[in-house]
């Protein structure tokens, strides 16, 4: 049996193994090209406020983190969720910073995080990001699921930064 097989799987009637998957959703609208409109009306859904900036990105707050929604790519196709954690931490904490944003990508599946520049004020902001490529569209249904992983997974990634990673 293989490595990834145990402990998901089923018998089969003929003596063989089935692997079991979580059920998938299926999107009950119809496929459509990611806008801005779209990824605004998700938050609007979920009841998570948020803001418009200059540019036409979406700026979601937190009391200790904030998430930026935007469009990139040649055709706007390119989901970008990007998470940054409103503290910082000190230059002389570089080691532990980078060490820190390793073990998070290391232990974790979505959102791979980053320590940025140092600021004007010579801290390391931390951040998560996710980018998805939607050139096919996508239903109404996993843009919301979408984006209620990656807040969600944001703000455990700046809780963990607080606590057992203790670099905030």
């Amino acid at each position: 049996m293989a490595w990834w097989r145990r402990g998901h799987e089923d018998p089969e009637p003929d003596g063989g193994l089935r692997l079991q998957l979580p059920r998938q959703r299926r999107g009950a609208g119809a496929i459509t090209p990611v806008t801005m409109e779209r990824v605004a009306a998700s938050l609007t859904r979920q009841e998570i406020r948020h803001l418009t900036d200059a540019d036409g990105a979406l700026l979601a707050l937190w009391e200790r983190h904030a998430v930026l929604f935007t469009l990139e790519g040649p055709d706007d196709e390119i989901l970008v969720v990007r998470a940054r954690a409103h503290a910082t931490a000190p230059l002389e904490w570089a080691e532990r910073a980078y060490a820190a944003a390793n073990e998070w990508n290391h232990a974790r599946r979505f959102m791979k995080a980053y320590v940025g520049d140092p600021t004007e004020h010579g801290g390391l902001p931390f951040y998560a990001e996710m980018q998805v490529p939607f050139l096919a569209g996508a239903h109404d249904e996993l843009v919301d699921e979408l984006i209620d992983c990656a807040t969600a997974v944001a703000a455990t990634y700046v809780d963990w930064l607080h606590s057992d990673a203790g670099v905030l």
